[in-house]
């Protein structure tokens, strides 16, 4: 088995304690979008350092999910997800071992009136024995995990006025932190809303004017001056509200583009990292700094949209650099110094150019990379140069564009393609 080591184990713990994770998980689960610290960052070693030339063992395949984009997650030995099933919306649980079918449930109509209506984008988000999950009309329910039986339920246009900032139907993925769900309705009045996580009681709206209406990216957690906070993405800027209350704290504007704002933000101490795929977009990096009572927001750098601009699919921090893909449909492999915004390497072939958005994950040294038209690719997290180790073709192809993000838990690969789910064996066996 996979051990992290006692250091390692204490390190995860504090991750979990920083970004308010209050679920027990194993330390290989992948509890919610991006894994337990938002960051895209697996815990996990013992992984195969290369692939053969077909991929990586396939364990077992799942079938008729129903549609959708939604990534899945993995807790508690289950694996959960959201799909259009037919006319509904339905959220799935399966079990971690084979794939077998635990449950399903509707929590909505399904949305066909958004564009690319094949179904759900949200990934469930697990917090001890309750799952919440949002749909693409901005239904968000709170379900329990070993039945899919509905606690409570709001709607984020209804209840709070919310709207997003273009036509692709809710995304975002909700936050847990301690006693509070952190969700984006979009609305001036209610840009980011808390909610009781056992009840669904609002706890704060956050007003905030000329939001622009809700971002595709998904909240994550700060700590500066000794104010916590939560940030993420509007239609017209990155924002930051107090943890407390909701108090609008501060907003960075040039990244955003017009049509959607998507890649969750990147933090580290009290620098943000930023970026947006749709004109004019671009990338910043900006600086918090305590300041008369509030938070000022320094921009440190921006990167112009033909220097650096990610789609949807993520960048991760790792050690001093970042990594992802850039260009709008392109996933041109790209590395930048996070502190100064220099592009140290940039992948652009003709053979890169042409898979369209790059979806990263890392772990064990490697970046997990699924490209739109179905190339999975494993790079070494290599600041001098680009280097590639292996690539493969998924088995599946939906004819849909292949956006949902890699998933790794416990030495498997998750790979979901519309109504299907493919589960590899990325364990290295000389390792255990």
């Amino acid at each position: 088995m996979c051990t992290l080591g006692i250091q390692g184990k204490r390190s995860w713990l504090a991750l979990c304690a920083t970004f308010g994770c209050t679920v027990m998980l194993a330390a290989q689960d992948w509890p919610r979008w991006r894994g337990v610290n938002g960051q895209g960052i697996s815990p996990e070693t013992g992984l195969l350092k290369k692939w053969p030339s077909d991929g990586p063992p396939l364990l077992w395949r799942v079938d008729h999910l129903g549609m959708g984009y939604s990534t899945p997650t993995i807790a508690g030995g289950k694996i959960f997800g959201m799909s259009y099933d037919g006319q509904d919306e339905i959220v799935w649980a399966l079990a971690e071992k084979d794939g077998k079918k635990l449950w399903s449930i509707k929590i909505a109509a399904a949305n066909k009136r958004i564009g690319y209506n094949e179904g759900s984008r949200s990934s469930p988000t697990v917090d001890e024995n309750r799952l919440y999950v949002l749909g693409t009309s901005g239904d968000l329910v709170c379900l329990e995990t070993e039945s899919g039986n509905v606690v409570w339920q709001k709607n984020l246009q209804k209840d709070f006025g919310g709207r997003m900032m273009s036509g692709w139907g809710y995304s975002e993925s909700v936050l847990i932190d301690g006693e509070k769900v952190i969700c984006t309705p979009g609305g001036d009045a209610a840009a980011l809303a808390a909610l009781n996580k056992k009840n669904g009681a609002t706890i704060w709206k956050s007003s905030i004017s000329n939001a622009g209406g809700a971002g595709y990216a998904s909240p994550v957690v700060a700590e500066v001056g000794g104010v916590r906070m939560y940030i993420t993405w509007l239609g017209k800027a990155v924002v930051g509200v107090n943890a407390k209350d909701g108090k609008f704290l501060w907003r960075y504007e040039n990244p955003a583009g017009r049509t959607a704002n998507i890649p969750t933000a990147i933090v580290k101490d009290d620098y943000v990292f930023c970026s947006s795929g749709y004109s004019p977009g671009g990338s910043g990096l900006i600086q918090l700094i305590p300041a008369n009572g509030g938070i000022q927001a320094k921009e440190i750098y921006y990167l112009e949209p033909n220097t650096f601009r990610n789609h949807h699919g993520g960048v991760i921090l790792v050690g001093d650099h970042v990594y992802g893909g850039h260009g709008q449909n392109k996933g041109i492999h790209s590395c930048i110094e996070f502190k100064t915004g220099k592009i140290v390497w940039q992948e652009n072939t003709r053979d890169i150019n042409n898979k369209g958005s790059a979806a990263y994950l890392y772990a064990d040294g490697h970046f997990y990379v699924r490209h739109q038209d179905g190339t999975m690719m494993l790079l070494k997290a290599n600041p001098e140069k680009y280097d590639e180790v292996s690539r493969f073709k998924l088995p599946y192809d939906s004819g849909k564009p292949s956006w949902p993000h890699p998933v790794i838990a416990k030495g498997r690969l998750y790979i979901r393609e519309q109504d299907v789910l493919l589960c590899f064996d990325v364990k290295d066996a000389s390792s255990e």
